[in-house]
């Protein structure tokens, strides 16, 4: 493509809750209305072709979660951001600008079909309860901090979140996860007794 009709892209970092993560906001759709996350290179490897440039590019990279116009990096404890995040901006940056392919399309949406044909019997009134008031109340929010968190399942009274992108291994995650989520699906779902994180 030509410098001439190469479009304009704007990227900003904006720090999240967990230390370790970091996200950069770019001024175009990447995943519309979804996300994708990729806690190894092994998982970057099936599904999106920035975040494998990611994990070869920086040998500190430890994660990568890509939503609707962002990505999430989540680095080793032993980098300091200050250090590393220009660097990873302007990558990012010129990664979309030079239009490379973000997600690698037909994987993901085979992945998306498989986990949606698993069970369908699975899924009954309560857990479709514990989606919708996760979906309406929880994701918002914790979108804006750069991370997801993912129903897993409901069984005896206990509902289990799956934590990405920044969400995972966040320090403030368990206060979160008890203090707001928790107390959120008690008073809505009287079934629900206790919440608790497949990974913090």
């Amino acid at each position: 493509m030509s410098e001439v009709n190469k479009r304009i892209i704007s990227l900003y970092a904006e720090a999240t809750p967990n230390p370790e993560t970091m996200k950069f906001v770019v001024n175009v759709m990447l995943f519309d209305r979804d996300r994708i996350d990729m806690p190894t290179r092994e998982e970057a490897e099936k599904f999106s072709p920035l975040a494998v440039a990611l994990f070869k590019e920086y040998d500190f990279v430890n994660g990568v979660f890509i939503a609707n116009n962002f990505v999430t990096v989540t680095k080793k404890p032993d980098i300091e951001w200050i250090d590393v995040i220009a660097g990873v901006r302007e990558f990012i940056k010129a990664y979309v600008q030079d239009e490379k392919p973000v997600l690698n399309a037909e994987v993901i949406k085979e992945h998306k079909e498989t986990i949606m044909n698993a069970d369908p019997s699975d899924q009954g009134a309560i857990e479709a309860k514990i989606v919708e008031l996760l979906n309406k109340y929880v994701q918002p929010a914790v979108e804006m901090d750069g991370g997801h968190i993912a129903f897993k399942s409901f069984n005896a009274g206990v509902v289990t979140l799956g934590m990405q992108g920044s969400c995972a291994g966040c320090p403030s995650s368990t206060v979160t996860l008890k203090s707001g989520i928790e107390n959120l699906l008690k008073r809505m779902v009287p079934e629900v007794q206790e919440v608790v994180a497949e990974d913090v």
